[in-house]
């Protein structure tokens, strides 16, 4: 039984570089991890790869072979990927260890629209899966930018159906006073939607409908402050996976 962790979210989130930083908390702290990259367009990882899809598809190899721009490709190569699902998961199996640390590609469209996307996680062990959905810290302090990302996250969750830790990702940048309102946002739907009523687009009536009607029908989930730079919440984020499957049993080394 194995442990997979997708890192989600929008393009410069800071996916590729928590993904290497959890890796190393892991290894520091004697959990046995491994990494997989899945953006087969990444020119540059912070991290060495363990399971990499550019052994198998190259983006540039998918546009000089089907005379395709970056976009275009980009999605041959989402689908590419599905179809090596297999072979990925033969690697995986490999390698004796307890969690797998997936990297998904740099687009979010690619990896959460896609039905290939569903058919890659079903094939790589769907039963003990989480999304860990980065929230981009910029956007996080405008009401209506933090809005859009939980929606986006919401969406995630409910196009795989499996559990979603939220991540405050590069939260170095941020001031205290921007953390603690961002995190009191995700607790309390009524300041979010005091919030939205209070900011520049105050006739965002779309906004503030959806705000409440998720707070009706989804219960409100603490968003975890991390910074790769200093580096913080990484043992939140293990305390909440092993929480969600484990039942939140001492920490244990796998």
């Amino acid at each position: 039984m194995h442990t997979n962790i997708y890192f989600v979210g929008t393009a410069g989130c800071g996916k590729s570089t928590l993904t290497g930083e959890f890796k190393t908390w892991m290894d520091m702290n004697g959990f046995q991890a491994v990494t997989i990259n899945l953006d087969p367009g990444a020119e540059r990882l912070p991290y060495d790869p363990d399971i990499d899809v550019r052994d198998w598809i190259s983006l540039e190899g998918v546009m000089n072979e089907h005379g395709l721009g970056p976009n275009g490709a980009q999605i041959v190569c989402a689908d590419m990927i599905a179809l090596n699902a297999t072979e990925i998961r033969d690697v995986m199996d490999t390698y004796d260890c307890h969690y797998f640390l997936i990297d998904s590609p740099g687009q979010i469209e690619l990896f959460t629209f896609r039905r290939s996307s569903r058919e890659l996680m079903k094939i790589l062990g769907d039963e003990y899966s989480t999304i860990a959905f980065l929230f981009d810290p910029i956007l996080s302090k405008q009401a209506n930018g933090f809005v859009s990302l939980m929606l986006l996250a919401l969406t995630t969750q409910f196009r795989f159906n499996v559990p979603y830790i939220p991540i405050l990702s590069k939260s170095d940048i941020l001031s205290d006073t921007e953390i603690e309102l961002i995190e009191t946002r995700a607790k309390d739907f009524s300041l979010l939607e005091s919030d939205l009523r209070d900011s520049e687009n105050k006739d965002n009536f779309v906004g503030i409908e959806l705000v409440k009607s998720l707070g009706h029908i989804i219960d409100q989930q603490p968003i975890i402050p991390v910074s790769s730079t200093e580096p913080s919440g990484l043992e939140d984020i293990y305390t909440e996976i092993q929480s969600a499957f484990y039942g939140c049993d001492d920490l244990e080394s796998y």
